[in-house]
């Protein structure tokens, strides 16, 4: 299961939100997988937008149990938005089976693996799986 950065930034700004419990949910019970790219996007956008929560960031990652691998650049393009090509192409390599994400770019994918989620589908994904 990937998260992608937007998930990342919302469950660290608003820990009480949908966001929060998928991404606290999917790392303890399934294999959280985090991609180079993202946590490098996590800093930036924090670092422009939410300077206040800069100093959180090395504490929710290293609290935070999950799997970190490359994202590598691939020629083929699977996503219109070319900045998250890298982190579906870590998915893919990863072979995880969702990822939770608030990007309307992620949203869009039509594939069948891995399967994209927003946070409130997951958490209703995982009402009927228990």
């Amino acid at each position: 299961m990937l998260a992608d950065t937007n998930i990342l930034i919302s469950a660290l700004l608003w820990p009480h939100s949908k966001p929060a419990s998928a991404l606290l949910h999917a790392a303890r019970y399934y294999e959280l997988v985090l991609c180079d790219r993202n946590i490098l996007e996590l800093r930036d956008v924090l670092g422009r937008k939410a300077t206040h929560a800069l100093a959180d960031v090395e504490v929710f990652l290293a609290e935070l149990a999950y799997d970190l691998v490359p994202a590598p650049e691939y020629p083929e393009k699977l996503i219109s938005a070319p900045k998250d090509q890298p982190i579906l192409n870590a998915a893919i390599v990863a072979d995880v089976d969702i990822i939770i994400s608030g990007d309307k770019h992620f949203l869009r994918l039509d594939m069948e693996r891995p399967r994209v989620m927003t946070a409130s589908q997951y958490l209703e994904w995982i009402e009927t799986e228990d």
